[in-house]
C-alpha cells in the first residue's frame, strides 16, 4: 500500500488542457518557451498534447521531446485503439487513457454500459504497454461516477498494469469535502498513483487539488494562471504555494521566476491576467488602504501572508482615495521629495479628488504634477532604496 506522503508531484498540462480554452492556440515558439520554463522551474510532469490530432499534432510534440527537458512529457489519448496508434514513436513516456467514468458521459454521450468501460480497459492498457507506454487511466467525469463503480475502474486499471488513476472532476462541480473523501477511499483501496485533475467551474479547482493532495493523491494537474476550458484549471502557482505553505508538501517547483512564464501564458494565449488575480495580477501584492499600508511600512509580516518574493515579485504601494499622510509622504520620498505635514495633507487631498473623478490610480508623472502644483516647498533629493515601490507596475 503506497502511504500517504508529503512529497507531490506537479503534472502541468498548459501545453494540453490550458490550449483547449476556448479560442487559444499556442504557437510551436510558444509551445517550446512554455515548455522550457516550466522545465526551468522544475516541474516534473508535463503534458504536451493529443496524438490523434493529427499529423502537425504529432510532429509538435516530437519536437517538445526533442528539447531533452528533464521533465518527463506525455500525452492525452481517449481510451481508444485508433487513438492509441497515434501515440506510437513520439518519444513520451507515458499516456493518459481517459474515458468516461459517469452514468451520464457512458450512456448519453457513448452510449456504453458500465461492463463495456471495464472491457475498454481491459483491453487498452496492456496495448499500450506493448507501445513502451506507462499508462495513466483517466477518469473523465470522475466526480459524477457511482463511487463503487469508480473503484472497480481505479482496481481494473491497476490489475492490467496502469501506474496511475487520474481522478476527473471534468464540470467542476466537487468541493473539497468531498474530494478528501473520495481520494482517502481510493487510497486506502489501491496501490497505484493517485492524480487529481480539477476545474474551476466553481472556483474551487485549487481548494479540491489541495484536498485531493490531503487524502492521498500523488500527483495533481495544474496550469499556468489557471488557463483551461470554460472556467479553466487549478492554477499552478496557487497549488504549489497551498501544497507548501499550507499543508508543509514537498513541491520541487521554484516560483522565483514564475511573473515571466505568467505572462508568457497570458500574451500567448491571448488572456490578460485580471487585476485580481491571486497570487499573479497586478493588485495582488498592491497596497492603497492607509491602515495597511501603515501597518506594512511598520514590519510587512503585518500584512503579508505571503512574501511576494516567493514569487519574484516585490509589494507595491500606490496612493488613491483610501490613502494617509504615511504613505503620501513615503511614495513622494521613493520620487526624492520630502514633504512638510501641510505639504502631505494638501497632497492627499488632491490625489483623492483625482482618483475619485478619474476613476484610475495617478502615475509618477502625476503625482509630480501635483508637487508642482503646490507651488512652493523643498528642494527634491536622490530616492530612496527601500522595498515598498512607487506606482509603477510590479514585475
Amino acid at each position: 500500500m503506497i502511504a500517504v506522503s508529503r512529497t507531490i508531484v506537479i503534472d502541468d498540462t498548459t501545453l494540453r488542457d490550458g490550449e483547449q480554452s476556448a479560442g487559444v492556440a499556442f504557437t510551436q515558439d510558444e509551445k517550446r518557451a512554455i515548455a522550457g520554463e516550466l522545465d526551468a522551474l522544475g516541474v516534473s510532469e508535463l503534458e504536451i498534447g493529443i496524438p490523434a490530432m493529427g499529423a502537425e499534432e504529432r510532429e509538435s510534440i516530437r519536437d517538445l521531446v526533442a528539447l531533452g527537458l528533464n521533465a518527463s512529457l506525455l500525452v492525452w489519448s481517449r481510451m481508444h485503439e485508433s487513438d492509441l496508434r497515434s501515440c506510437r514513436h513520439l518519444g513520451v513516456r507515458c499516456v493518459d487513457l481517459s474515458l468516461p467514468l459517469s452514468d451520464q458521459q457512458l450512456r448519453h454521450k457513448l452510449g456504453w454500459t458500465r461492463e463495456r468501460a471495464l472491457a475498454a480497459i481491459r483491453r487498452c492498457v496492456p496495448q499500450a504497454l506493448e507501445l513502451g507506454l506507462e499508462v495513466i487511466v483517466g477518469g473523465e467525469d470522475a466526480s459524477r461516477a457511482d463511487h463503487d463503480f469508480l473503484l472497480r475502474a481505479a482496481e481494473t486499471a491497476q490489475v492490467v498494469g496502469a501506474r496511475r488513476f487520474r481522478f476527473a472532476d471534468t464540470l467542476g462541480i466537487m468541493e473539497p469535502f468531498g474530494a478528501l473523501a473520495i481520494f482517502q477511499r481510493l487510497r486506502a483501496a489501491l496501490d497505484l498513483e493517485l492524480e487529481m485533475h480539477a476545474h474551476d467551474d466553481l472556483g474551487l479547482a485549487t481548494a479540491n487539488t489541495l484536498a485531493a493532495a490531503l487524502g492521498g493523491a500523488t500527483h495533481v494537474n495544474t496550469t499556468v494562471n489557471g488557463l483551461g476550458e470554460r472556467a479553466g484549471n487549478a492554477a499552478l502557482e496557487e497549488v504549489v504555494l497551498g501544497l507548501r505553505k499550507l499543508y508543509g508538501f514537498q513541491v520541487g517547483v521554484d516560483l522565483s521566476r514564475f511573473p515571466a512564464l505568467s505572462q508568457r501564458v497570458a500574451a500567448a494565449a491571448n488572456r490578460p491576467l485580471s487585476w485580481h488575480k491571486s497570487l499573479v495580477g497586478e493588485g495582488a501584492f498592491t497596497h492603497e488602504a492607509g491602515i495597511h499600508v501603515d501597518g506594512l511600512l511598520k514590519h510587512p509580516l503585518n500584512y503579508q501572508g505571503v512574501d511576494p518574493a516567493e514569487l519574484g515579485r516585490s509589494h507595491r504601494l500606490v496612493l488613491g482615495k483610501h490613502s494617509g499622510t504615511h504613505a503620501v509622504r513615503k511614495v513622494y520620498r521613493d520620487l526624492g521629495f520630502v514633504l512638510s505635514d501641510r505639504q502631505a495633507g494638501a497632497l492627499l487631498q488632491r490625489i483623492r479628488a483625482f482618483v475619485g473623478q478619474g476613476k484610475r490610480l495617478p502615475e509618477v508623472a502625476d503625482l509630480e504634477t501635483f508637487y508642482r502644483d503646490l507651488g512652493h516647498g523643498p528642494d527634491r533629493h536622490h530616492p530612496c532604496s527601500e522595498s515598498v515601490q512607487p506606482t509603477e507596475a510590479a514585475p
